[in-house]
Protein backbone atom coordinates (compact mmCIF):
# COMPACT_ATOMS: atom_id res chain seq x y z
CA UNK A 1 0.00 0.00 0.00
CA UNK A 2 2.45 2.30 0.94
CA UNK A 3 4.79 1.41 -2.28
CA UNK A 4 1.71 2.22 -4.31
CA UNK A 5 1.11 5.80 -2.93
CA UNK A 6 4.46 6.52 -3.24
CA UNK A 7 4.20 5.80 -7.12
CA UNK A 8 1.07 7.48 -7.05
CA UNK A 9 2.65 10.26 -5.68
CA UNK A 10 5.35 10.92 -8.23
CA UNK A 11 2.88 10.56 -11.11
CA UNK A 12 1.49 13.17 -9.80
CA UNK A 13 4.22 15.51 -9.12
CA UNK A 14 5.49 14.44 -13.00
CA UNK A 15 2.14 15.36 -14.07
CA UNK A 16 2.52 18.62 -12.67
CA UNK A 17 5.59 19.19 -14.15
CA UNK A 18 5.00 18.69 -17.55
CA UNK A 19 1.87 20.75 -17.31
CA UNK A 20 4.18 23.61 -15.94
CA UNK A 21 6.97 23.31 -18.32
CA UNK A 22 5.67 24.38 -21.66
CA UNK A 23 4.04 27.23 -19.86
CA UNK A 24 7.17 28.03 -18.18
CA UNK A 25 9.10 27.80 -21.41
CA UNK A 26 6.38 30.61 -23.14
CA UNK A 27 6.86 33.21 -20.30
CA UNK A 28 10.24 32.86 -20.68
CA UNK A 29 10.49 33.16 -24.42
CA UNK A 30 7.78 36.10 -24.07
CA UNK A 31 10.57 37.51 -21.42
CA UNK A 32 13.65 37.73 -23.69
CA UNK A 33 11.06 38.80 -26.81
CA UNK A 34 10.26 41.70 -24.56
CA UNK A 35 14.05 41.95 -23.83
CA UNK A 36 14.91 41.96 -27.19
CA UNK A 37 12.39 44.46 -28.64
CA UNK A 38 13.31 46.45 -25.53
CA UNK A 39 17.13 46.66 -26.46
CA UNK A 40 16.34 47.14 -29.97
CA UNK A 41 13.58 50.44 -29.43
CA UNK A 42 16.60 51.47 -27.06
CA UNK A 43 19.67 51.83 -29.58
CA UNK A 44 21.21 55.23 -30.61
CA UNK A 45 19.22 57.29 -33.24
CA UNK A 46 20.54 60.43 -34.94
CA UNK A 47 18.21 63.79 -34.14
CA UNK A 48 15.62 64.68 -36.80
CA UNK A 49 16.68 67.10 -39.09
CA UNK A 50 15.24 70.63 -38.23
CA UNK A 51 17.38 72.59 -40.37
CA UNK A 52 17.45 74.46 -44.50
CA UNK A 53 15.19 71.83 -46.32
CA UNK A 54 16.62 73.33 -49.56
CA UNK A 55 19.42 70.63 -48.33
CA UNK A 56 17.72 68.06 -50.11
CA UNK A 57 17.38 69.84 -53.40
CA UNK A 58 21.00 69.30 -54.56
CA UNK A 59 21.11 68.74 -58.31
CA UNK A 60 21.80 65.27 -59.56
CA UNK A 61 20.20 63.69 -56.76
CA UNK A 62 17.57 61.74 -58.27
CA UNK A 63 20.65 60.14 -60.28
CA UNK A 64 22.43 59.24 -57.38
CA UNK A 65 19.53 57.56 -55.83
CA UNK A 66 18.27 56.28 -58.92
CA UNK A 67 14.69 57.48 -57.98
CA UNK A 68 12.87 56.41 -60.97
CA UNK A 69 14.25 52.54 -60.64
CA UNK A 70 13.53 53.04 -56.87
CA UNK A 71 9.83 53.54 -57.86
CA UNK A 72 9.71 51.20 -60.25
CA UNK A 73 10.44 48.33 -57.63
CA UNK A 74 7.81 50.06 -55.30
CA UNK A 75 5.23 49.53 -57.46
CA UNK A 76 4.58 53.44 -57.82
CA UNK A 77 2.49 53.75 -61.41
CA UNK A 78 -0.68 55.87 -62.73
CA UNK A 79 -3.28 55.74 -60.06
CA UNK A 80 -1.27 53.62 -56.99
CA UNK A 81 -1.22 55.76 -53.09
CA UNK A 82 1.97 56.09 -51.75
CA UNK A 83 3.57 57.12 -48.38
CA UNK A 84 6.71 59.03 -48.02
CA UNK A 85 7.08 59.03 -44.55
CA UNK A 86 10.00 61.74 -42.84
CA UNK A 87 8.91 63.40 -46.12
CA UNK A 88 11.19 66.47 -45.23
CA UNK A 89 11.30 69.01 -48.04
CA UNK A 90 8.73 66.63 -50.31
CA UNK A 91 11.10 66.08 -52.36
CA UNK A 92 10.39 62.34 -53.20
CA UNK A 93 6.64 63.37 -52.56
CA UNK A 94 6.53 65.61 -55.39
CA UNK A 95 7.89 62.91 -58.03
CA UNK A 96 5.63 59.87 -56.56
CA UNK A 97 3.02 62.66 -57.48
CA UNK A 98 3.81 62.84 -60.64
CA UNK A 99 4.30 59.43 -61.26
CA UNK A 100 0.97 58.28 -59.76
CA UNK A 101 -0.66 61.35 -61.47
CA UNK A 102 -4.41 62.78 -60.39
CA UNK A 103 -6.14 59.52 -59.86
CA UNK A 104 -3.20 58.52 -57.21
CA UNK A 105 -2.49 59.83 -53.98
CA UNK A 106 0.60 61.13 -52.10
CA UNK A 107 0.89 60.77 -48.44
CA UNK A 108 3.16 62.98 -47.33
CA UNK A 109 3.89 62.21 -43.26
CA UNK A 110 6.49 64.26 -41.79
CA UNK A 111 6.53 64.87 -37.57
CA UNK A 112 8.00 68.62 -37.74
CA UNK A 113 5.15 71.20 -38.20
CA UNK A 114 7.54 73.51 -40.69
CA UNK A 115 8.45 70.67 -42.97
CA UNK A 116 4.59 70.13 -43.65
CA UNK A 117 3.81 73.76 -44.01
CA UNK A 118 6.93 73.77 -46.50
CA UNK A 119 5.55 70.93 -48.68
CA UNK A 120 2.17 72.29 -48.47
CA UNK A 121 3.62 75.64 -49.86
CA UNK A 122 5.42 73.65 -52.66
CA UNK A 123 2.49 71.28 -53.92
CA UNK A 124 0.29 74.75 -54.14
CA UNK A 125 2.85 76.17 -56.39
CA UNK A 126 3.46 73.19 -58.28
CA UNK A 127 -0.27 72.68 -58.72
CA UNK A 128 0.37 69.38 -57.49
CA UNK A 129 -3.60 68.48 -56.04
CA UNK A 130 -2.44 64.98 -55.36
CA UNK A 131 -0.58 65.54 -52.27
CA UNK A 132 -2.07 64.86 -48.70
CA UNK A 133 0.39 66.25 -46.05
CA UNK A 134 0.35 64.83 -42.59
CA UNK A 135 1.80 66.11 -39.33
CA UNK A 136 2.42 62.40 -37.68
CA UNK A 137 3.33 61.34 -34.30
CA UNK A 138 7.13 59.89 -33.89
CA UNK A 139 6.12 56.13 -33.10
CA UNK A 140 2.67 56.31 -35.85
CA UNK A 141 2.39 57.76 -39.46
CA UNK A 142 -1.12 58.34 -38.77
CA UNK A 143 -2.36 56.95 -42.14
CA UNK A 144 -5.80 56.07 -42.89
CA UNK A 145 -6.71 52.30 -42.66
CA UNK A 146 -5.66 50.18 -45.93
CA UNK A 147 -4.82 53.18 -47.59
CA UNK A 148 -1.09 52.88 -49.23
CA UNK A 149 0.17 50.57 -52.32
CA UNK A 150 3.83 51.47 -51.11
CA UNK A 151 5.65 53.26 -48.44
CA UNK A 152 9.32 54.35 -48.63
CA UNK A 153 11.41 55.69 -46.05
CA UNK A 154 14.38 57.51 -47.47
CA UNK A 155 17.27 58.47 -45.22
CA UNK A 156 14.97 58.36 -42.66
CA UNK A 157 14.94 55.13 -40.41
CA UNK A 158 17.84 56.22 -38.78
CA UNK A 159 15.83 58.78 -37.16
CA UNK A 160 12.97 57.04 -35.64
CA UNK A 161 13.42 56.19 -31.96
CA UNK A 162 11.27 53.20 -31.86
CA UNK A 163 11.20 51.47 -34.95
CA UNK A 164 9.55 48.33 -34.15
CA UNK A 165 6.34 50.59 -33.35
CA UNK A 166 6.44 52.61 -36.15
CA UNK A 167 6.31 50.03 -38.40
CA UNK A 168 3.37 47.93 -36.42
CA UNK A 169 1.40 50.80 -36.55
CA UNK A 170 1.95 50.91 -40.17
CA UNK A 171 0.68 48.04 -40.98
CA UNK A 172 -2.85 48.62 -40.78
CA UNK A 173 -2.54 51.33 -43.35
CA UNK A 174 -0.89 49.02 -46.18
CA UNK A 175 -3.31 47.38 -48.62
CA UNK A 176 -2.79 43.79 -49.74
CA UNK A 177 0.92 43.32 -51.22
CA UNK A 178 1.94 46.81 -50.30
CA UNK A 179 5.28 47.16 -50.25
CA UNK A 180 7.78 48.93 -47.49
CA UNK A 181 11.17 50.72 -48.68
CA UNK A 182 13.35 51.90 -46.58
CA UNK A 183 16.58 53.74 -47.81
CA UNK A 184 19.75 54.83 -45.74
CA UNK A 185 22.87 53.81 -44.95
CA UNK A 186 25.07 52.02 -42.68
CA UNK A 187 26.09 53.38 -39.44
CA UNK A 188 25.96 53.38 -36.10
CA UNK A 189 22.24 54.98 -35.15
CA UNK A 190 23.64 58.00 -34.09
CA UNK A 191 26.01 59.13 -37.62
CA UNK A 192 22.60 59.33 -39.50
CA UNK A 193 23.07 56.05 -40.50
CA UNK A 194 21.74 52.20 -38.95
CA UNK A 195 23.13 49.03 -40.02
CA UNK A 196 21.21 47.43 -42.46
CA UNK A 197 21.09 43.83 -40.41
CA UNK A 198 19.61 45.82 -37.52
CA UNK A 199 16.92 47.50 -40.26
CA UNK A 200 15.80 43.85 -41.55
CA UNK A 201 15.95 42.46 -37.45
CA UNK A 202 13.51 45.12 -36.31
CA UNK A 203 11.30 44.75 -39.34
CA UNK A 204 11.27 40.71 -38.73
CA UNK A 205 10.11 41.48 -35.05
CA UNK A 206 7.71 44.14 -36.80
CA UNK A 207 6.16 41.51 -38.45
CA UNK A 208 7.73 42.27 -41.73
CA UNK A 209 9.60 40.16 -44.25
CA UNK A 210 12.05 41.24 -46.37
CA UNK A 211 11.34 40.35 -50.36
CA UNK A 212 14.33 42.12 -52.10
CA UNK A 213 17.73 44.25 -51.33
CA UNK A 214 19.29 46.29 -53.16
CA UNK A 215 22.86 48.07 -53.32
CA UNK A 216 22.62 50.68 -55.89
CA UNK A 217 21.68 53.55 -54.62
CA UNK A 218 24.32 55.98 -54.83
CA UNK A 219 26.91 53.28 -55.36
CA UNK A 220 29.07 53.83 -52.29
CA UNK A 221 29.32 50.46 -50.78
CA UNK A 222 26.96 51.96 -47.55
CA UNK A 223 23.51 53.04 -48.82
CA UNK A 224 21.25 50.29 -49.31
CA UNK A 225 17.43 50.28 -50.26
CA UNK A 226 15.19 47.35 -48.69
CA UNK A 227 11.84 46.36 -49.38
CA UNK A 228 9.08 44.59 -46.97
CA UNK A 229 6.16 43.37 -46.62
CA UNK A 230 3.49 42.35 -43.93
CA UNK A 231 3.80 38.86 -42.98
CA UNK A 232 -0.28 38.29 -42.92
Amino acid sequence: MRKSRLQLFTLIILIQLFAISPLCSSARQATQGQRESQQTEERKTSKPYTGDFSIFETPGRDERLQINRVMDILGVTKGKSVADIGAGSGWFSVRAARRVGTSGVIYSVDINPEAIQYIDQRVHKEQLSNVQTILSRPDDPLLPLHSVDAVLLLKTYHEVAHPMTLLRNLRPALRPDGKVGVIDRNGNGADHGVMGDVVIREAKQAGYRLIARYDFVKGDNEDYFFVFMAVP
